[in-house]
């Protein structure tokens, strides 16, 4: 069969905006939460004592965290089945229906019910690594390479820009509702209480305190979920080829208003572009042919076949030692980050101690801080981590490596956990520059990690085909260790202020810090040059 050239496309700006414009909807939510988190557990009664509530806190984070997990890996398959697009729609869906329950919550079981719904419902952790991966598979920016090369070619000596810019979108959205979302709760808890000219007592934001945050955030989520489904397009190597009613919808939109669709990239009758079916003058590439491929985004593969889809790949063949590594890794750069997450809030929220803490290991004591000035706090740690994740994130990699600077952030990663408890030795007058120290230090290895771990893990996965399936468990992975993260962290918190140590946790994430420093060894650049990326699954011999 003659093969052909085909029409070469432009890196996928338009498609990354719009997914990026529904990922943010996320952090937004689930950041919101985290300013007003210590004071509505406190307005359930649950908690005995103060130093429970860290306990409590760290059960509604971890309650998300466990639902994504039990259900990670159905949605990946899903994704491989039916598409990216359905799966990312529905997350959407549930975190919104998850943040009008937790608005309306009175109880801490309420509460908790809420926060699993959303995590239930949400495969998106997964799903989105695997879109963006398909996304920026285009093979003019892999440098002419046999498979997918994301940043590989940093054994040569280069790395193209473009690609870690690609794989940097995604957290660098993160960032930026990390933001808007500490902020959004930090302003719109209790608006009676700090708006009593605005919101009257006996309404039912009095009755329901923190009930604004969610309806905005909820708003949020309605918004971010029509531009997924006008204007979001398939990635699948195959289904992206089926019509899109939404997509369609949203071009006509885009004309009856007289501008230009952001989805001109669509696979909707015909325009060029990625998902555009070919013309006959071009016509299918043989699989003999790896340097080109007639779908823009995607290995060159014979796609005509109707077993493809939804095909399963065996288990042995597609989870390899390097993959299986990397999975590992994810989960615990999860566990100890996501204790930070949910711990730092709660540590700001902790009264301060009575005097000034004088031994090195046995003090107690936090800062005191109210919602507002929590949420100001963490809208400024987005702030920083927008900042390093587009600026200095892809020269650093292509400077020194992904997988060289992976390794450098799990190796001192614990030196961000070790000084937060000592910002109490410090001065009041320079608290919070001690405050903003830990978080420089600790935003800048997390903007880091997570992004090299998501390019490495895409090159080590046998198949392009098997993305989603190999995202999706690593996505329940993480969320396993998310769900166990919060709450041990939040019991050995507790346990520290009995025993008058409110260092304890954070010395504990510094030691299993250490073990994901130590795990990273084994890890090798061979295993990481996406030398096999093709619509293939490598066989036995070649795994073994």
């Amino acid at each position: 069969m003659a093969t052909a050239v085909p029409r070469k496309k432009e890196f996928p700006t338009r498609q990354l905006f719009v997914l990026s414009l529904c990922r943010i909807c996320e952090p937004i939510s689930f950041c919101s939460i985290l300013p007003y988190i210590y004071y509505m557990i406190e307005s359930f009664g649950s908690a005995k004592s103060a130093n429970e509530i860290a306990v409590y806190a760290g059960m509604v984070t971890s309650a998300f965290a466990f639902a994504e997990f039990t259900t990670g890996m159905m949605w990946g398959r899903i994704s491989d089945i039916f598409g990216r697009k359905p799966v990312l729609i529905m997350g959407l869906v549930g975190t919104m229906l998850s943040m009008i329950i937790f608005g309306f919550a009175k109880s801490f079981p309420v509460a908790l019910i809420a926060r699993a719904v959303g995590g239930a419902l949400n495969g998106n952790v997964g799903v989105i690594q695997t879109t963006v991966a398909e996304l920026a598979t285009e093979k003019e920016y892999q440098g002419r390479t046999n498979g997918l090369v994301i940043l590989g070619a940093r054994m040569m000596g280069h790395v193209d820009n473009c690609l870690a810019r690609a794989f940097a979108v995604m957290p660098f959205v993160w960032c930026l509702g990390s933001i808007i979302g500490p902020a959004l709760g930090g302003l719109l808890a209790e608006p009676v209480k700090r708006y009593p000219a605005v919101f009257h007592s006996g309404g039912v934001f009095e009755e329901y305190p923190y009930l604004l945050p969610n309806l905005v955030s909820a708003i949020i989520l309605v918004v971010g979920i029509i531009i997924g489904t006008l204007f979001l397009e398939e990635t699948h190597e195959i289904l992206r080829e089926k019509p899109d009613i939404g997509v369609r919808a949203g071009r006509r939109m885009a004309k009856f208003f007289g501008g230009h669709s952001s989805c001109s990239e669509g696979k909707i009758e015909g325009v060029e572009g990625y998902g555009s079916p070919p013309n006959e003058e071009e016509g299918l590439l043989t699989s003999g042919s790896s340097e080109y491929s007639t779908f823009p985004n995607a290995p060159a593969a014979d796609i005509a076949e109707e077993g493809h889809v939804g095909k399963r790949s065996p288990v042995t063949k597609t989870f390899t030692p390097p993959v299986i590594a990397l999975i590992v890794s994810y989960g615990i750069l999860a566990y100890h980050t996501m204790g930070f997450e949910q711990l730092f809030p709660v540590f700001l929220s902790t009264p301060r101690a009575a005097e000034p803490p004088h031994h090195p290991f046995k003090f107690t004591g936090g800062f005191g801080l109210d919602t507002q000035s929590i949420g100001l706090i963490l809208s400024v740690q987005g702030v920083v981590s927008m900042a390093i994740q587009f600026f200095l994130f892809p020269p650093i990699v292509e400077h020194f490596g992904t997988l060289s600077v992976y390794r450098f952030c799990m190796f001192l990663y614990p030196i961000s956990y070790l000084i937060v408890p000592y910002i109490d030795f410090l001065p009041p007058s320079l608290s919070m520059a001690g405050v903003a120290t830990v978080l420089l230090v600790r935003v800048t290895f997390s903007v880091l990690a997570y992004p090299c771990n998501a390019i490495l893990l895409t090159n080590a996965a046998p198949s392009l085909l098997v993305l989603g399936a190999i995202n999706g468990i690593a996505a329940s992975a993480a969320s396993l260790c998310r769900a166990f993260g919060p709450t041990i962290t939040g019991l050995i918190y507790t346990q520290g202020l009995d025993w008058g140590m409110v260092g304890l946790a954070w010395w504990v994430n510094a030691g299993v810090c250490v073990i994901g420093g130590i795990q990273c060894l084994w890890m090798k650049e061979e295993d990481f040059d996406g030398s096999r990326k093709t619509g293939e699954i490598a066989t036995d011999e070649e795994v073994g």
